[in-house]
């Protein structure tokens, strides 16, 4: 899947200067450069008497040989045909009237191989998250894949407070609802032939959340759809599918969100689907994340003992989930990993490789073994809120919830042991774009099969 957050200033795909008019070589002006008389074989008018001495023939240059039109017989075309006195057609023109073969042959290829992004459908994809809203506009490249053409990301809180109050806090409505209207204008501003538009727990729980979800179609424009945990566990697989490469056997995928974290347990040991999310076997959403779990517990200050109650409160809802075991017969594989797709992951890559800034290049689809994830935690835990404040992978925007992210990790990996972690900087966004696109057909006749 390609996702280079290129934004509105992204180049036009597959624009060809032979597409852009309707005229082109070979049609009218190929036509006009022919000659108004069939020339024989001696260089002269095909009917005209020869008078006086004849002109010399000139040779004709090796490799100038004429591309006969699509109504000229193949025998024009054969070395024979001037022999014989009769008309060659196109094959002796003079070479300066000839289109070369690269503006007659290959020009019109390849303004008909890739159509100019004018013409290609837009998609969109927005998630309000009880953390952050994020929005992806893509285009359809090959078979499976996507090109990102504009995006938008901004941590907005809007579950904040929710745990201790039941409701939406009017500070952190107002902060979604300038950011929403950010992505409205956005939408407006393209033509789009379908989007989905999807918000997740903090509006699910919220006993005002279809109120404020009123307030955001009033105020931004926007239509929200409030999403069940089970089509957020879907998308957030679909998301992921090209992070699973062929020789996978099983896969646990987790979601560390703001408000809850979606687990889908995917068993891919029998014939695979192109659709990742038809693997799934088994699958939890716990109605914890970062947010809701640091204000219980603490997130600016956090003990050793305070993050092992953490990590022992997910463990405990952990446990009542019933289809944990279904992958039990793969967990020992070699071919058997663990997939995150959160900021709790994505953070950890961050601080792994030290980078001086956060690179999602250098992120998505990175590889971790159990010992360096160790260490990343670890390291984590033992710093104070100011050393996480001051890593630029963790910022002050994350500092109080980063913690909280890892002991929802530490349980995950309790229960489902593996040598390997990767990480993936994805998710929601680029699963609803997935599914839009295929079930649009944008894929079906690139000649790499269906969706």
């Amino acid at each position: 899947m390609e996702d280079h957050d290129t934004g509105a200033g992204a180049p036009e795909v597959g624009v060809s200067s032979a597409s852009r008019g309707s005229t082109g070589p070979g049609t009218a002006s190929w036509q006009q450069r022919r000659p108004t008389e069939p020339r024989s074989a001696d260089g002269q008018a095909g009917d005209a008497p020869q008078k006086g001495k004849p002109k010399k023939r000139r040779k004709r240059r090796r490799g100038r040989k004429v591309f006969a039109r699509d109504d000229a017989r193949p025998e024009n075309r054969s070395p024979t045909a001037g022999k014989t006195g009769a008309p060659a057609a196109e094959a002796h023109r003079p070479a300066e009237s000839v289109a070369s073969p690269a503006a007659a042959v290959a020009r019109p290829e390849q303004g008909t191989r890739r159509p100019p992004v004018y013409e290609l459908p837009v998609f969109a994809a927005l998630d309000l998250g009880t953390n952050n809203c994020r929005l992806l506009v893509a285009v359809p490249t090959r078979h499976g894949q996507f090109r990102v053409i504009d995006a938008f990301s901004r941590i907005v809180r809007l579950g904040e407070g929710l745990t201790a109050n039941g409701r939406l806090g009017q500070p952190a409505m107002d902060r979604a609802v300038e950011a929403l209207k950010i992505c409205g204008d956005k939408l407006r501003n393209r033509k789009i032939r379908k989007a989905r538009l999807i918000a997740t727990e903090a509006c699910r729980t919220a006993d005002n959340g279809v109120e404020f979800l009123d307030r955001v179609e009033r105020e931004a424009g926007l239509k929200l759809e409030i999403i069940d945990r089970q089509t957020e566990a879907r998308l957030a697989v679909s998301g992921c599918g090209s992070l699973v490469e062929r020789d996978t056997q099983g896969v646990v995928l987790f979601d560390i969100g703001g408000g809850s974290s979606e687990i889908a347990l995917i068993d891919l040991a029998g014939r695979r689907s192109p659709r990742l999310a038809n693997h799934i076997v088994s699958w939890t959403s716990l109605p914890v994340g970062v947010v809701s779990l640091a204000e219980r517990f603490g997130g600016r200050t956090v003990t050793r003992e305070i993050f092992a109650a953490m990590v022992d409160d997910v463990a405990g809802r952990l446990a009542s989930f019933d289809g944990r075991d279904r992958l039990s017969h793969l967990k020992a594989s070699p071919n058997f990993h663990l997939l995150g797709t959160s900021g709790t992951v994505t953070t950890l890559a961050g601080v792994h490789l030290d980078l001086e800034r956060y690179d999602r290049r250098r992120v998505d689809g990175l590889w971790m073994d159990r010992d360096s994830v160790d260490r990343m935690v670890e390291k984590l835990v033992g710093w104070d809120f100011q050393q996480r404040c001051a890593n630029p992978c963790i910022g002050a925007d994350r500092a109080d919830l980063v913690l909280a992210g890892c002991a929802i990790l530490e349980a995950i990996r309790a229960v489902w042991p593996s040598e390997r972690l990767r990480v993936a900087d994805r998710g929601l966004r680029e699963g609803i774009l997935s599914e839009l696109m295929a079930d649009d057909g944008v894929w079906r006749n690139d000649g790499r099969g269906r969706a």
